[in-house]
């Protein structure tokens, strides 16, 4: 069993991926090729925003978006600890300070309450200008944005989506991507919507914003790449992932999603009496780029993962260790126990596996052994 299959989603659109790269092979413009503006074209209605600029990776896409802002040296951004290192490292990239925030133990997401006494001891202290939160939308589940952005205004702070995990999943009808001054994704090939390779995008509704990341994406470029006016990035998504993303993007519109509720479903029916499932708020939909349970300790979960392994069925612990207290933060000497419900969550989560082109078979042995597991 694969944990996230990519083999059988490459058999499902063979014959569509292979043609889009011949396609490329075939016109060879292979940097910003048709297809990257097909893509963005695409990207943008999906996700219903009215600008989307492609990059090399997810992680360019935040630091090109902070770039943007200036977000620099003794500024402070806000973010969740029980995230991947990214989000709080492209803030570090331009010298700023990241402030880390609790997570909401029931939706793996920015806890508000958290956050506010956050910005406020930031003010308090005076040592740093507060500037931007970025809410992570964690395993596929939009952050509270319906509470998220009124407290961003309310503190006259800017709100960039990391919306890596994030891309299909909805809040109020309105889908991931699509919150806050600017939001970013990665095409990571384990995300919802991946490649076969690094690509990533930002989705914004502010036409200078757009005009200024479309320069800083091709070196701070003018009117064209020999006039440089400002300092940019080399980070462009390659033509020939653009075009593996096509068909999948169909794929992902056409079924995938609906692939991925359905056995969401299956498995929070089978486990819900025996171990913590994800939450769902109302309002809300998750594009379950994983599909997350929690123990009752970490030993529990150790338990259960081993079992699992014993029988050849691969999980994971996203995330072993909160970033507050990771090495490369030590400087900022958060203490243990100072994100309790982030230092909680990295004991007991385990994630399963999850992609669209599993089945109920094997739902029902992965069910079976944490069953066993936990009995």
């Amino acid at each position: 069993m694969e944990f996230i299959d990519l083999k059988a989603q490459y058999k499902a659109m063979e014959k569509e991926i292979n043609a889009a790269i011949q396609n490329v092979l075939n016109h060879s413009g292979f940097i910003m090729g048709k297809e990257v503006a097909e893509f963005e074209g695409q990207l943008k209605e999906y996700v219903g925003s009215k600008y989307c600029v492609t990059c090399a990776n997810g992680t360019d896409a935040m630091v090109m978006v902070l770039m943007a802002w200036d977000i620099k040296e003794g500024d402070a951004v806000f973010v969740p600890s029980f995230t991947y290192m990214s989000t709080a490292e492209v803030v570090s990239l331009r010298g700023a300070t990241p402030v880390f925030v609790d997570i909401d133990i029931d939706t793996f997401n920015i806890d508000v309450e958290s956050l506010e006494i956050a910005i406020k001891n930031v003010i308090s202290k005076g040592e740093l200008n507060p500037r931007a939160i970025i809410p992570v939308d964690l395993f596929g589940l939009p952050a509270d944005y319906d509470k998220i952005i009124p407290l961003a205004k309310k503190y006259g702070l800017l709100v960039l989506e990391d919306g890596a995990q994030g891309f299909g999943g909805t809040l109020n009808g309105k889908r991931a991507c699509s919150f806050g001054e600017a939001s970013t994704t990665s095409f990571f090939p384990a995300k919802p919507l991946g490649c076969y390779g690094d690509g990533g995008a930002v989705f914004t509704d502010d036409e200078e914003l757009y005009s200024i990341l479309s320069s800083i994406r091709v070196h701070g470029k003018g009117s064209d790449k020999y006039d440089n006016i400002r300092i940019g990035l080399n980070s462009r998504l390659d033509t020939l992932q653009a075009a593996i993303l096509l068909p999948k993007l169909k794929a992902f519109r056409d079924f995938e999603m609906d692939l991925r509720q359905e056995w969401a479903d299956m498995y929070s029916e089978l486990l819900t009496d025996a171990v913590k499932v994800p939450v769902i708020p109302e309002g809300f939909s998750s594009s379950y780029a994983q599909y997350t349970i929690m123990l009752e300790n970490e030993e529990r979960r150790n338990i259960v993962q081993s079992k699992l392994k014993e029988n050849d069925i691969p999980s994971m612990v996203y995330y072993q260790k909160p970033l507050h207290l990771q090495t490369a933060y030590s400087h900022l000497r958060y203490a243990d126990g100072s994100l309790p419900q982030s230092e909680s969550a990295s004991r007991r989560v385990l994630s399963l596996p999850m992609h669209p082109y599993l089945s109920e078979e094997s739902i029902e042995s992965v069910v079976s052994i944490i069953l066993d597991s936990v009995g």
